[in-house]
């Protein structure tokens, strides 16, 4: 078992022998007479928790904690002070201190304090862990991109996540909801807790009643063992409904319900269950419309929308395109073995001026296809989707030999001159697909 080390810093000698003595059968200590002492054995030696007294001559607490602040590795400190000194010791805690004891010191009410310092230092050190098994796991954890609509929703989703606030993210599909609440959920207070997602549009309405809120044995026909639902699993954690403009109406009345006093019961269960859990939900249709059309409830809309998140479109935030293509050329470069590093001007121009319907994930398929597509070290106009060409009819406008088709070439041969040979613009100009510009200059031998 590895050991667990005290620092007492107390420039009183006797108390920092009785405090040493106190702990010895549980911790191993090491005391320091002043805090310039304490920070020696701080910089040297791997201290897990720090108590000290708070009046000392030279450095006192206050300033031993401010350079406590400051190591790379920073143990949670309890400070010692009498009682007349307490508004002192809460204003330390306002600095960074974990709490305070008073003298006389009660030794079993100290020592249940150094226990739950300890735990919630334990916590904190696994919820670290956490993060980065799953920015191990999950390495889109991050959100790329600085437009002034990302950095919008940075700075909100940052907020949110030091709260259990309930969340509604709006947006259309593929621009990145999922990946908002991952990021809200692993900055979270309750980060160390389950993260359960259920999409509402892949159910039934009886399935996804028994998948939120569990059934007991007998509920329904097949219904052989008492199952827990998604909100039990949840439990001191998050749970995120995804499509949830899909759920049902009698569905909604039970969220509703869940909501307001974080209470249900299973499907076929009469006894009340209570959990605490975070509610992030998610949905690309418009809630506001389906209030209107009656399918959704207004009172569940506002109960959910606490905090609104709008996610932008690809085609809000175009300045952001080159970063995510770089990041997604690295991403599927190094799954799929390829020695790619780059895009073509032209391709890139082409992506810049594509719609995107399908948002990020569409390309983000685009970059992975284009990635498995190419030959070299580079993306070019060969190795990417059709689809990301087309702008227009390929088809020729009118007739079909000889004088028409000289006409055709000769006003492709008059663009191409204007744009001073740029293929992307002139296809543009022109309205025709890319490879159609391409595949009529091969044909004319140009």
């Amino acid at each position: 078992m590895i050991p667990t080390f005290i620092l007492i810093v107390d420039d009183d000698k006797m108390t920092r022998q009785t405090l040493s003595l106190a702990l010895e059968d549980q911790y191993q200590t090491v005391t320091a007479k002043d805090g310039k002492t304490a920070l020696e054995v701080l910089r040297t030696q791997e201290i897990d928790l720090v108590l000290s007294d708070l009046f000392m001559p030279g450095m006192n607490g206050i300033e031993l904690l401010e350079q406590i602040n400051r190591l790379p590795e920073r143990p949670p400190v309890i400070f010692i002070t009498g009682q007349g000194s307490v508004e002192t010791a809460v204003q330390a805690m306002k600095n960074g201190a974990y709490d305070y004891v008073t003298k006389p010191i009660n030794i079993d009410r100290l020592t249940l304090l150094i226990e739950k310092t300890l735990e919630n230092k334990r916590l904190k050190e696994e919820n670290i862990l956490l993060k980065k098994k799953i920015e191990e796991t999950y390495p889109d954890l991050s959100m790329i991109g600085n437009s002034p609509a990302m950095q919008k929703i940075k700075d909100l989703a940052r907020q949110v996540a030091s709260t259990t606030a309930t969340v509604l993210i709006e947006g259309e599909s593929g621009t990145g909801k999922e990946l908002v609440t991952n990021i809200i959920h692993y900055n979270s207070p309750v980060a160390h807790g389950p993260f359960i997602k259920v999409n509402c549009s892949a159910f039934a309405e009886g399935v996804l009643e028994s998948e939120l809120f569990g059934h007991e044995k007998g509920a329904f026909t097949g219904a052989v063992a008492t199952k827990k639902g998604r909100f039990e699993l949840a439990d001191n954690g998050t749970l995120f409904l995804d499509e949830v403009g899909e759920m049902p109406p009698s569905i909604q009345v039970k969220l509703l319900r869940f909501l307001q006093e974080q209470t249900f019961e299973r499907v076929g269960g009469t006894r009340t269950q209570k959990v605490t859990v975070r509610i992030i939900s998610a949905t690309n249709r418009n809630l506001t419309e389906l209030i209107k059309a009656g399918t959704f409830r207004e009172d569940l809309y506002y109960r959910l929308r606490v905090v609104k998140i709008e996610m932008p479109s690809l085609r809000e935030r175009k300045g952001d395109i080159p970063e995510l293509v770089g990041s997604f050329l690295k991403k599927f470069a190094d799954r799929h073995g390829k020695q790619i590093s780059r895009v073509s001007a032209e391709v890139m121009e082409l992506i810049m001026q594509y719609n995107w319907p399908g948002n990020i994930r569409e390309l983000m398929n685009c970059i992975e296809s284009s990635v498995v597509m190419a030959r070299g070290d580079m993306i070019n106009i060969d190795c990417i989707p059709e689809y990301l060409t087309y702008s227009g009819s390929d088809s020729p406008r009118d007739g079909k030999e000889g004088l028409l088709q000289e006409m055709e070439r000769q006003t492709i041969t008059d663009v191409l001159n204007k744009t001073g040979g740029d293929k992307v613009k002139a296809a543009k100009i022109l309205g025709i697909g890319l490879r159609t510009l391409y595949r009529k200059i091969e044909q004319w031998g140009q």
